[in-house]
C-alpha cells in the first residue's frame, strides 16, 4: 500500500471511487480479507447483499458490505413508529451495513472511511433495485463502541438511536446472550424513508412491492377477548348437530387477520395458523380431544360469513373500532365505490357507500345504494348507522352538499361537516363566495 501524507488528502479523497465486486476472483480476494482483517472474522452475509469495494489509484482501499436487515430490534423500531404488519411487509427496504473495512493506513487519510461511506450510500439504492428489485429507504448499522467510536457514520448523517440488549441469534428462535451490546445506527437514504415505511398505505408502484403477507399479530389477549365479546350478539343463523367453532369464535379470527392484513378465505385461514394458543384461546377457541386449540379452516370462515348479515358485522366491528382506537374515528369520509364484476338484475355493477377513517383507511361501515338511486339518499341512513362518538368530521365531496345531509350530522348527531362545493348548484356558490367575501378582512 502506497503511503500519502495527511497535507494532500483533499486531493486524494477525490480520487477515491466506489463500485461493486465484479467478479468471482475479486469476491474470493473480498471475503478472504474480511476474514483476515475485520474484527468479526466472517465474511458470510445473510439475506440480499451486496459487497463493495472502494479503490485509489487502482489499489484497493475499503470494502463493505450490505445486507439484510436484523429481524427485530426495539431502539428500531421504536424509532421508525411503524406496526408489526408493517415491519413484517417493509423489512427488506431496510439494509445492514453488515461489513465495513479499512485497508489504508487511517493516520494517513483520517476521512477515507466516510468518504468511501457517502458515496456508497449515493448509490446504494439504485443499486439494490437494479440487483434486487426494489429500492431502500433506511440504512442501519451496529458499532462496538468498545473498539470503535461511529465518527465515520455520524459524519455521514447516521444518527445513534439506542444500544441492543446484547444478544445474538443462534437459531430460527433462540437468541443467546453474548455481553457485548453495540450502538445502532440509523441513515435515511432520502428524506422521507422513516415515513415512508410507518405510512398506512403506499402509493401503487411501491405497493406492489411489499411483500404480500400479514405478519404477526400484535393484539394482546384482552384486546381478542374484547373482539370475540363484540360478535357474541350476532345470531348464528347455522343449524344441526356437529358444529365444530363457535361463529363468534370464527368471526373473531376472521377480523383479526382482516386487520391484519389478510384477503381472501385462504389468506385468512394462513394468518389464523400463526396464532398462538394463547391468542386462539382468547378468540374464543375451544379444545379439541386431543388438547389442542384449532383455528379455522378457509371452508368454515366462508359458510360463516356468507350466512352472517353483513349489516350486523360492520356495526359489530365499528363499535369495537370505536372502543379500541377512539382518535380514528374523529375524521371520517364518505364516499361510494362501484365492485367489480357485480351486476344486478338490470345489468348495472353494485354500488356501495363507504365510511372509512382518515388516517388508517379503516372501512367502519358500508351500505348498498339502492337501485335506479344514487348516493345522496344513502348518505342519511349510513351516518345513522355510525358508533356514537362526541366529536367527529364527516367530510364528502360536492355530491353531499345537501341540506338533508348537513341536517343530519349536525342536528342529529351533534358532529361537524366538510362538504365540496362547485358550481353543478345555482347559487350556492355565488352566494358561499359573498359570504366569505363578508367575513372576511377587507383588502
Amino acid at each position: 500500500m502506497p503511503k500519502y501524507k495527511i497535507a494532500n488528502e483533499p486531493e486524494i479523497l477525490k480520487r477515491v471511487h466506489v463500485r461493486l465486486v465484479e467478479s468471482e476472483d475479486e469476491l474470493s480476494r473480498y471475503n478472504e480479507l474480511i476474514e483476515s482483517h475485520h474484527y468479526l472474522g466472517n465474511a458470510h452475509m445473510a439475506g440480499q447483499n451486496l459487497r463493495y469495494v472502494a479503490e485509489l489509484d487502482g489499489e484497493w482501499v475499503c470494502l463493505l458490505g450490505f445486507s439484510a436487515a436484523a429481524l427485530h430490534l426495539k431502539a428500531r423500531e421504536k424509532w421508525i413508529r411503524w406496526s408489526d404488519r408493517q415491519r413484517a411487509r417493509r423489512l427488506e427496504f431496510v439494509v445492514n451495513n453488515s461489513r465495513f473495512l479499512v485497508l489504508a493506513d487511517r493516520h494517513q487519510i483520517p476521512n477515507l472511511a466516510s468518504r468511501v461511506l457517502a458515496l456508497c450510500l449515493r448509490r446504494l439504492s439504485s443499486d439494490w433495485e437494479e440487483h434486487w428489485g426494489h429500492p431502500v429507504f433506511l440504512v442501519e448499522s451496529f458499532v462496538d463502541e468498545s473498539l470503535f467510536r461511529g465518527v465515520c457514520y455520524r459524519a455521514c448523517g447516521f444518527e445513534a438511536v439506542g444500544a441492543t440488549a446484547g444478544y445474538s441469534r443462534t437459531s430460527r428462535d433462540f437468541y443467546q446472550e453474548h455481553g457485548k451490546p453495540k450502538q445502532l445506527y440509523l441513515k435515511e437514504l432520502r428524506r422521507d424513508g422513516r415515513s415512508l415505511l410507518r405510512r398506512p398505505r403506499w402509493p401503487a408502484h411501491l405497493a406492489e412491492m411489499e411483500k404480500n403477507i400479514a405478519g404477526p399479530c400484535s393484539m394482546k389477549a384482552d384486546s381478542l377477548s374484547s373482539l370475540l365479546d363484540c360478535f357474541k350478539s350476532i345470531k348464528d343463523p347455522r343449524r344441526g348437530h356437529g358444529l365444530y367453532h363457535a361463529q363468534s369464535y370464527v368471526l373473531a379470527c376472521a377480523a383479526a387477520a382482516v386487520l391484519m392484513g389478510a384477503a381472501g378465505y385462504q389468506a385468512i385461514e394462513d394468518v389464523c395458523q400463526k396464532f398462538t394458543p394463547r391468542q386462539l384461546r382468547a378468540l374464543g377457541c375451544r379444545r379439541d380431544r386431543e388438547g389442542k386449540y384449532r383455528p379455522p379452516s378457509d371452508s368454515t370462515i366462508y359458510r360463516v360469513l356468507k350466512k352472517i348479515d353483513p349489516l350486523e358485522f360492520d356495526s359489530a366491528i365499528g363499535h369495537w373500532l370505536l372502543q379500541r382506537e377512539l382518535s380514528e374515528v374523529t375524521q371520517l369520509a364518505i364516499d361510494g365505490k362501484t365492485l367489480r364484476s357485480s351486476g344486478r338484475k338490470d345489468g348495472k355493477p353494485l354500488q356501495l357507500l363507504s365510511v372509512v377513517t382518515h388516517r388508517l383507511r379503516w372501512t367502519l361501515s358500508q351500505i348498498p345504494i339502492q337501485e335506479k338511486s344514487n348516493e345522496i339518499p344513502a348518505f342519511p341512513r349510513l351516518v345513522r348507522q355510525l358508533p356514537n362518538a362526541e366529536k367527529v368530521l364527516i367530510t364528502a365531496d360536492a355530491m353531499h352538499c345537501q341540506q338533508e345531509s348537513a341536517r343530519v350530522v349536525t342536528q342529529e348527531l351533534g358532529w361537524d361537516y366538510l362538504f365540496g362545493l362547485k358550481g353543478n348548484q345555482d347559487g350556492i356558490l355565488e352566494r358561499a363566495q359573498t359570504l366569505l367575501m363578508k367575513q372576511g378582512p377587507p383588502p
